[in-house]
């Protein structure tokens, strides 16, 4: 099966997760033909955004890092990543991420269910 990016499905998400300002996604899946994820999206944060703190369980989420620098809020601990960097939560651990720079952060974010 091939989706062509047109297809893809955009959202907007204003306060995503109690975050700040409006997270864009395109959603490179339909969670109906998914097995096994709950997420397969790319992200796009603004500089001023994020997606606040959030909780996995039973599942990990994957964010990786395309494009821009932020801070990603692992386990109550401020870690910078920028372009290359994957940051991997589940088993019960929380984040969150913001866009402290001055260009938009993109990355891919993967939920995979367990």
């Amino acid at each position: 099966m091939i989706t062509n990016r047109k297809q893809m499905k955009v959202q907007t998400n204003e306060k995503l997760r109690g975050g700040t300002g409006t997270v864009t996604m395109v959603h490179f899946a339909d969670q109906s033909t998914m097995k096994h994820h709950r997420l397969l999206a790319e992200c796009t944060i603004p500089p001023g955004a994020s997606i606040g703190e959030h909780k996995h369980d039973n599942e990990i989420e994957y964010y990786i890092i395309l494009e821009g620098k932020g801070i990603v809020v692992d386990n109550g601990v401020d870690v910078p990543v920028g372009p290359g960097d994957v940051v991997a939560t589940g088993d019960g651990a929380s984040h969150s991420i913001r866009n402290e720079g001055k260009v938009p952060l993109k990355f891919h974010a993967v939920i995979v269910t367990y």
